[in-house]
Order: C-alpha cells, then structure tokens, then sequence
C-alpha cells in the first residue's frame, strides 16, 4: 500500500511522520550503545595495560629488594619514639608489670617511653590484658600481675 505523500490524508501523515521519528531515536539510540561499548572496550584495555606495567614495576622493585606494597609511614629519625606492633606492646606491659610488682598507667607510660617505644592506646592494651587474665587491676589506673 505505496501512497504517494500528495494522496495521503493528515492523518497518515502525522503517522508516517511518527514512525519515522521513532526509527530516528532508535537508530541515535543504537548509536550511543556503539559508542558506549567501544569506550568500555577502551577502558577495559588501558586498564590491562596499566595493569601489566605495575605488574612488571612491582617486579623490578621486589628483584631490588624493595617493598611494593604501601606501609604507614612511621618516625624514623634518631631519638624519635617508634610505633611497635599490638602483640609487642602487651608483652612488654606484661614484663614490666611483672618485674615492678604493681604500676600505675602513668608509670607505665613513662617506663615505655624511656625505653623510646610510643605506648598508643595503652588503656586499651591493659583493658586486653585484664580480660585475658594476664593482669589485674588493684586500684584506679594500678595494676598487677594476675
């Protein structure tokens, strides 16, 4: 049913001029899906890319003996108290504990401290200690071997 534009009535028309905006955003639409995978695909490959060359960087620094991986930056300067780890740290409060017979958190602090270890969280370790039946606690802020 071919008609020619002069033949059709207004209405055909307006239909005809429908279907063809629709054919329209479909094909702007398909478009856009093209042009968004092509991107991906891009993307997708920069990344391996990227990818790779850390892969080969992380090797040459490990084959020089360095580390590749991100640490805390720590105090390294002569004199300047250092961070230990958590296990350490309870160890050397039990020692100490033990060897004085009973201490007050402040002593405690300053003990570590002259022995140029940074006591963080101190109450928390002690609290740790306590829980675990490692020490007791005789008094407000004293403590003892359990």
């Amino acid at each position: 049913m071919n008609k020619t534009l002069d033949s059709m009535s207004a209405e055909e028309l307006f239909e005809l001029a429908r279907q063809r905006e629709e054919q329209e955003k479909e094909l702007a639409a398909q478009e856009r899906r093209e042009q968004l995978e092509a991107l991906q695909t891009r993307r997708k490959e920069v990344l391996a890319r990227q990818a790779a060359e850390l892969a080969a960087i992380d090797k040459e620094i490990k084959s020089l003996g360095g580390r590749t991986t991100s640490r805390r930056k720590r105090a390294v300067k002569a004199g300047a108290s250092r961070s230990i780890g958590a296990s350490n740290l309870s160890r050397m409060v039990v020692e100490l504990i033990n060897e004085q017979g009973e201490m007050t958190t402040k002593e405690l602090k300053s003990k570590l401290e002259s022995q140029g270890v940074e006591p963080r969280n101190i109450s928390q370790t002690l609290a740790y200690l306590k829980r675990n039946g490692r020490v007791r606690n005789t008094g407000r802020g004293v403590y003892a071997a359990a």
